[in-house]
């Protein structure tokens, strides 16, 4: 199992585990994590080196033929990423905590649940 097998298997098992106590915050931080994963996976060359046809706007031809392969993140590039979710979360919490208290409190709790991550996975 990859490194990105594994935290994909661990953030959608926490996600279930919020989806299941109700906890929008939780549910909210887990979503946003497996989602910057998949972005992050997004292949660097979507180029297509593959037999084209002139007659629908220059598609490819052929069953798969524009499929390109993801790429695969170790388990430091996914560190990485999830500590700038957390980054990300803690710098808008400040931005707003004089506003919109609230929210920034929601913020600071979506940033400890993926700090918590950062230790179990």
């Amino acid at each position: 199992m990859t490194a990105a097998q594994r935290w994909r298997d661990t953030l959608r098992t926490e996600l279930l585990s919020a989806r299941k106590d109700r906890d929008s915050t939780r549910v909210s931080a887990l979503r946003s994590a497996l989602s910057a994963i998949d972005n992050a996976e997004t292949p660097d060359d979507d180029r297509v080196d593959s037999p084209r046809s002139g007659a629908i706007a220059n598609a490819v031809i052929g069953l798969g033929a524009a499929e390109v392969a993801r790429r695969e993140l170790s388990d430091e590039q996914i560190r990485a990423l999830m500590r700038a979710e957390i980054n990300e979360r803690l710098a808008a919490a400040r931005a707003v905590e004089t506003t919109h208290a609230e929210r920034a409190s929601g913020l600071r709790i979506e940033a400890k649940v993926l700090s918590d991550l950062l230790g179990d996975v």
